[in-house]
C-alpha cells in the first residue's frame, strides 16, 4: 500500500462579483471532485476586512508518489478542467500553494 501525505491546498483570490453563497455553491458542487483527489475537508474564509477576498483550503491525503512529482498531477485534464471552472467565474487571480502540517512530521 502507498505511503500517504497529508497536504492543505490553498486557493486566495478576490470575487467581487459574487455573494458567499455563490461560492459555497461552487464548492459543494466541487465536492465529488475534491474526494477524487483525496479531498477530506474543504472550507471557505471570508476576509472580515476587505469581504470580496477569500481563500478556499481544501485538506487531502495522496500517495507520496504524487505528491513528489506534483507538476505531473498538476497537468491531470481533471484537474485543470476544475481550474478553468473556478477561473471562469473569476478570472486568472488565483493564487494556488500547498502546505504541510509541520506539527504532524515524524
Amino acid at each position: 500500500m502507498a505511503k500517504m501525505v497529508a497536504r492543505t491546498l490553498q486557493m486566495k483570490f478576490t470575487a467581487p462579483s459574487l455573494e458567499p453563497q455563490q461560492l459555497l455553491a461552487m464548492m459543494q458542487a466541487a465536492q465529488p471532485f475534491y474526494e477524487l483527489f483525496g479531498g477530506k475537508r474543504a472550507r471557505l474564509l471570508q476576509n472580515a476586512d476587505f469581504p470580496t477576498r477569500y481563500i478556499q483550503t481544501i485538506d487531502y491525503e495522496a500517495p507520496e508518489e504524487i505528491e513528489q512529482n506534483r507538476q505531473r498531477f498538476a497537468s491531470d485534464p481533471r484537474l485543470q478542467s476544475f481550474l478553468q471552472a473556478w477561473r471562469s467565474v473569476i478570472g486568472d487571480g488565483i493564487e494556488i500553494d500547498i502546505y504541510q502540517d509541520v506539527a504532524s512530521k515524524p
